[in-house]
């Protein structure tokens, strides 16, 4: 016994020894200078700061705000077990619907009532909430149920689909219900501390705690994507509720998980809701505004062949014809760099910036155009997500290269071949395998619309552009190709 004492003090002895000299070996690195500069809190007796003392307080005063919303949807179909086997995992008709159809056929048609729950908060003492789309969309009924276990029926005032953003009111007579105060996401760091409320599996009044992981997340559930990402336990029933920061003020709405991830949510930041939410209020509907123009973002290549120092800008890749841009005078590649004054880094911020802008407002937009800047004032009108560019087609002869390629002018037959609307340039129909052109990744259906900065209108137009390289000499191929949109490829002749 006393040798096994002894042994474990001189393991223990010997262990304090070895920490410090590791501790003293951290002090030598960090005092020979030209290292990180440490916190302040390292170099004095204070302890670092790392949770708060208590999330107590928070949950108390902003509790009674949030609000678990229960909906019922009529839907036909048997309900769940029938449906499972209705389609293969294909998404085709299963083989097996003619035997559920003899055999349950009335039970099959008959109508399916499937619960679901969410969360919402209160924004004002008339009992207006705010919550997610997914939470209320296609719902018969509507329950909201109050922090005192009060519950009332809701209606919709109105949908956003594209923000996945819906206002209902509470319909009661009361005028004094509990109201969150709105924050500001644009203040919110990486790393600081917030909260989520809400019902997840239905567990009301759930509090959990994290930090900001990530800001401008985007998940690919629409166009307007900028995500706050947390750790804050995220989970199913709490999407609508809201993500606070420690003064008790909401500074996103939560939304989104990903399938089998642990730790990781998503919520949507609340500055871009509140104008969502103000023109849900006032007339239940949400106009954004449009430029009319398809648009891509600017990688290196795009920025070295149009003289741009960064690839920070937005590139036109067509101008729909009657529409704001068009009439202002904007242009195909025409590259837009900044939108009233605000600099423009990418696709999805012009689209929000524009969207953002009242109809039938002016904006002032700074383009570059053969690397000349140039200003244009764009009357913005309403947004229409089913607008496209008409193209017409124009016939030509097939031609080949010296770099690999073999092109042919955009007949009909052509088009439709490879499932394309371009209208013009030429479109490449074989590479050569080991060629300068198969090297640089060219790529059977690109479709050619520059060489070297001139226009192709034609195989011969192609072919004359060619001529004027040297051998061994540059070649910018301005291309667009298919699910990937402009490109710019760089080979030698």
């Amino acid at each position: 016994m006393g040798f096994s004492q002894e042994r474990s003090s001189s393991r223990y002895a010997a262990a304090v020894v070895a920490a410090a000299m590791v501790l003293a070996g951290l002090a030598i690195i960090g005092g020979s200078g030209g290292g990180l500069t440490p916190p302040a809190w390292a170099t004095t007796s204070i302890e670092p700061p790392m949770v708060p003392a208590s999330f107590s307080q928070l949950a108390e005063a902003v509790g009674p705000t949030v609000v678990n919303i229960r909906t019922v949807k009529t839907l036909k179909g048997g309900g769940p077990v029938f449906r499972h086997f209705q389609r293969d995992p294909g998404g085709r008709e299963s083989p097996f619907n003619e035997f559920f159809e003899r055999f349950f056929g009335d039970e099959m048609q008959r109508e399916f009532k499937q619960p679901s729950l969410g969360s919402g908060f209160i924004i004002d003492k008339d009992g207006h909430v705010v919550t997610n789309n997914h939470v209320i969309e296609d719902a018969d009924q509507i329950k909201v149920k109050l922090d005192d276990e009060k519950e009332f029926d809701a209606q919709v005032i109105g949908r956003d689909p594209s923000t996945d953003l819906a206002l209902l009111k509470i319909k009661s007579n009361s005028h004094d219900f509990p109201v969150v105060k709105l924050g500001d996401s644009a203040q919110l760091k990486v790393g600081q501390w917030v909260v989520a409320i809400g019902s997840p599996f239905g567990l009301e009044r759930t509090v959990t705690a994290g930090i900001v992981s990530a800001k401008g997340r985007v998940i690919g559930s629409g166009p307007y994507d900028d995500f706050i990402q947390t750790d804050a336990s995220i989970n199913p029933g709490n999407s609508g509720g809201p993500l606070l920061n420690l003064k008790g003020e909401v500074v996103g709405i939560n939304t989104a998980i990903i399938a089998s991830g642990q730790g990781i949510g998503f919520a949507i930041p609340i500055n871009l809701a509140k104008g969502v939410i103000a023109q849900l209020k006032s007339g239940g509907e949400v106009t954004r505004g449009w430029l009319g123009v398809a648009i891509q973002d600017v990688n290196q290549e795009m920025a070295e062949y149009y003289g741009i120092e960064t690839k920070k800008g937005v590139f036109v890749a067509d101008v729909f014809k009657g529409d704001p841009a068009d009439a202002a005078g904007i242009k195909p590649k025409d590259i837009i760099v900044e939108v009233n004054g605000q600099k423009v880094e990418s696709t999805r911020q012009l689209t929000s910036l524009v969207a953002g802008i009242p109809v039938g407002q002016s904006a002032k937009l700074k383009v570059i155009r053969e690397g000349q800047p140039k200003t244009f004032t764009v009357k913005i009108s309403k947004r229409d997500d089913s607008k496209v560019a008409a193209r017409g087609e124009t016939p030509e002869k097939r031609g080949e290269d010296q770099l690999g390629l073999r092109v042919s002018g955009l007949t009909p037959e052509i088009a439709q071949r490879f499932n394309i609307r371009e209208a013009s340039g030429v479109i490449v129909i074989e590479v050569q395998s080991g060629s300068h052109a198969d090297e640089a990744g060219m790529r059977v259906g690109d479709i050619i619309k520059e060489v070297n900065h001139q226009t192709v209108e034609s195989v011969k137009d192609y072919s004359d552009a060619l001529k004027k390289v040297s051998k061994d000499g540059a070649v910018n191929l301005f291309i667009w190709r298919k699910n990937a949109g402009f490109l710019v490829v760089k080979l030698k002749k």
